[in-house]
């Protein structure tokens, strides 16, 4: 079978497309036969050894693919041969097909489409999680979110709308405010152009939010949090901007606010029952036509490089795809 492999650490250009042998499920184990991978910030970090997880070389990256089970392990009796799914491997799904636990496995509806269910875990999965259980949102509340037009930011700002808040959108051009919009935004801050903490201020009346967003970091974190209400909650999805900020102390201190921690991954592990709940709640709602997934690009499996590349330069808004 094809395959993206990563053989050193690097950047994408370092990544080579080769035939590696078809691999067979073990005991508890799924293949895949994809047709359709997500791509994510993350495998632009994995492929540097820059990621929390460190697979062996040499690897394929990718931690989301949706296709169809043709092969199944010993000890799996709850799902078949010809099952369409979504797996969520970490690694691994820049192939033809891979192998998965079954606990990383999630069947998809009939009617959803592989480009669409290979983007939905991870974004989707990460959001939910965030607001849901980290920040706790209420009807009613302010959420900002940053680096709003990419993969995770762009389903914060739909999710928050569906759970009823009032949503900023902030990102860094007009196009990209303006696919926020579409998405269901209130309010939208070029911070680009405009001073990210005085248009938060202006915006809610000088109260601030309730609920910070960030998969950004860097030179945001600091404005954002300065922007924050009493008993706010600042949620720390990432660092797309770059570097890891350093934030005053005495700023959660007065404004008796929290600083959250989101690492989707983890949980996935440490609480899969709940995990399993949020995938079907945010399913249904798919179902329901509250969410629709936006892909903005797709590469094909040969493009692999050239797809974590597009992720690398920010270009990306909503979900990129190899189609595989």
């Amino acid at each position: 079978m094809k395959a993206v492999l990563c053989v050193e650490h690097g950047p994408p250009e370092k990544l080579v497309v080769q035939d590696i042998p078809v691999p067979e499920p073990g005991k508890g184990q799924a293949r895949v036969r994809v047709h359709a991978a997500g791509v994510n910030f993350p495998d632009t970090l994995i492929i540097q050894n820059l990621y929390q997880f460190k697979p062996a070389l040499p690897f394929s990256p990718g931690g989301e693919a949706a296709g169809v089970i043709d092969a199944i392990g010993e000890g799996i009796t709850d799902l078949k041969v010809g099952d369409r799914v979504v797996a969520m491997t970490g690694n691994g799904c820049f192939a033809e097909q891979v192998i998965a636990n079954r606990a990383q496995l999630v069947p998809i509806p009939g009617d959803m489409p592989f480009d669409i269910a290979s983007g939905f875990t991870m974004t989707y999965g990460t959001s939910h999680h965030a607001l849901k259980q980290r920040a706790r949102l209420q009807p009613g509340e302010t959420l900002l979110v940053l680096g709003a037009a990419g993969g995770v930011g762009l389903t914060a700002v739909e999710l928050g709308k569906v759970m009823g808040a009032k949503v900023i959108a902030a990102a860094s051009s007009d196009e990209k405010l303006a696919l926020c919009r579409q998405y269901g935004a209130d309010e939208t801050i070029n911070y680009a152009t405009e001073d990210l903490k005085d248009r938060v201020k202006a915006l809610t009346g000088g109260k601030g939010v309730d609920v910070v967003y960030d998969p950004v970091g860097d030179r945001f974190a600091e404005p954002a949090f300065r922007g924050i209400a009493w008993n706010g909650r600042y949620l720390i999805v990432g660092f797309a901007g770059g570097a890891i900020p350093s934030l005053p102390l005495n700023l959660p201190l007065i404004k008796g606010a929290s600083i959250v921690g989101v690492f989707w991954g983890a949980f996935t592990q440490a609480e899969p029952a709940l995990h399993r709940e949020n995938m079907a709640e945010l399913l249904a709602w798919y179902n329901e036509g509250r969410l629709k997934p936006h892909v903005s690009k797709h590469f094909s499996l040969d493009e692999g490089p050239a797809a974590i590349r597009w992720m690398m330069d920010r270009k990306a808004t909503g979900k990129v795809v190899l189609d595989v």
